[in-house]
């Protein structure tokens, strides 16, 4: 492969090319209630071509490698229709390298039919956990990537990633009132990861059942605690996309907003996107530029240092490169995106955040939510109330409102027990490419006057 894919590059005529080749074979399984609703698997092989000249990127997307120098050829006419500007693209080293995996338990050597097994046992748990048990879906979803990255500077990476993950959910019905309960695991190390999930199925279906029964948390501010996974789901959301510079260089009012030495929090707020976090769903040692993924600051102890770079952005703001091009598959050229954006950890224990608490909510993972520029709209899976320092009763439709600048100064307390999200189905949606593979996570946050909806 990498002779064929130099071959094609040698000789163009514009500034900067490379080629971008993926093999992909991925399995899957699929229940909808009592229902097979879908199972199977697939390959997928092809590519893409980028070229720069005088500023403009043409491309050529191929699913046919037996004649790559047409498709060179192609973007780089297509660069040359649209450049006619500055070229800003910084520099970066060249590498030679090959990433294997390493997979304790190999998915590709179990059969089909015994994922279906392994995903039907989980299903009948769900189903036969109570009378209230209306549906569920029980997804499994395994792939093995194989990448090869060659460019015009002379950079060859060949990657093998491979991914693997699990979602059970069930649904609950007793009258008007229907309500939700999922867990998600897997990895990227191997099958195991999937196997032994027979109490998560259950907790999953009994987490629904519970919340029938809840009542609806009372609109009004709170001090709320966010545990680990709504902690990253903020992060990521609220505060990692507004860090991705091409939002930031292309909009005037994100500009001012997002100063560099601005402060946006307490002292000890650290925000991090670190693709080279060992086990992360959004860690490579390379992104898809061929620049080597690394630990990047964002907010250090409460002022903003730095964000999210491609080799263009990077040029064109004078800033570090960091490692955070990176593109879905080979449908798509490389965009800024995270990699595994997270909160470190502080010091306070969680005992320490609720004691001093008389009235609160205790927000629990994340079902949904969306945002729009600074403002933002989280919906917890589920929450507790939180009375005289204690964790008390089950409440749902526990919804997070506000302004991601203002609840980062309303951040009173750092917890000490980081932990990432469970390798689940989904990802981050960017410029039509969704879902990427990302992590977030953080420690246990208590934050004050934050909005929360609900009954009134």
């Amino acid at each position: 492969m990498r002779d064929q894919l130099f071959e094609a590059i040698k000789g163009h005529d514009v500034e900067y090319v490379d080629i971008r080749v993926e093999d992909l074979v991925n399995t899957w399984v699929i229940f909808r209630g009592s229902d097979l609703d879908s199972i199977g698997s697939s390959r997928t092989r092809g590519g893409i071509v980028r070229a720069l000249y005088k500023g403009g990127w043409g491309y050529a997307t191929f699913n046919d490698l037996s004649d790559l120098k047409k498709q060179v050829k192609e973007a780089c006419l297509t660069a040359k229709l649209v450049g006619s500007g500055t070229t800003y693209f910084a520099p970066t080293e060249v590498v030679v390298d090959s990433i294997k995996a390493e997979l304790i338990k190999d998915f590709r050597q179990v059969p089909l039919a015994d994922k279906k097994a392994l995903m039907e046992a989980y299903n009948k748990i769900v189903l036969m956990y109570h009378e209230k048990i209306q549906t569920s879906i029980v997804r499994y979803a395994d792939s093995f990537k194989s990448i090869w990255l060659a460019s015009s500077e002379g950079t060859f990476i060949e990657e093998e990633v491979p991914d693997v993950n699990i979602y059970v959910g069930a649904t609950a019905r007793d009258g008007d009132v229907v309500q939700k309960g999922f867990e998600a695991g897997g990895g990227a190390d191997g099958y195991q990861s999937v196997e032994g999930f027979h109490e998560q199925a259950a907790t999953a279906a009994q987490k629904a059942v519970e919340l029938l029964s809840a009542p609806p948390v009372k609109g009004g501010k709170y001090t709320v605690i966010t545990d680990q996974i709504m902690t990253g789901v903020f992060t990521h959301e609220a505060f990692g996309h507004l860090s991705e510079s091409d939002f930031v260089y292309e909009n005037p009012q994100m500009q001012e907003l997002m100063q560099l030495g601005k402060r946006f929090g307490v002292q000890g707020l650290n925000i991090i996107d670190d693709g080279s976090h060992p086990g992360g769903l959004g860690s490579h040692r390379y992104d898809s530029e061929g620049v080597r993924m690394r630990k990047n600051y964002l907010v250090k102890d409460g002022i903003l240092v730095g964000r999210l770079h491609s080799r263009e952005t990077a040029a064109k703001m004078g800033e570090p490169l960091t490692g955070n091009a990176r593109a879905l598959h080979f449908h798509h050229p490389p965009i800024v995106r995270m990699t595994n954006t997270y909160i470190d950890n502080g010091s306070v224990p969680l005992h320490e955040m609720l004691k001093d608490i008389d009235l609160g909510v205790y927000a629990v993972k994340m079902i949904g939510g969306q945002t729009a520029m600074e403002m933002f709209t989280f919906s917890a899976a589920y929450g507790y109330m939180i009375r005289n320092g204690q964790i008390a009763e089950l409440v749902r439709d526990v919804t997070l409102t506000g302004n991601v600048f203002e609840t980062l100064h309303n951040i009173d307390a750092i917890g000490n027990d980081l932990q990432w999200e469970p390798n689940g189905p989904g990802g981050c949606g960017k410029g039509g490419q969704h879902p990427l593979r990302v992590g977030l996570g953080g420690p246990h946050m208590r934050i004050q006057n934050c909005v929360v909806g609900g009954q009134q």
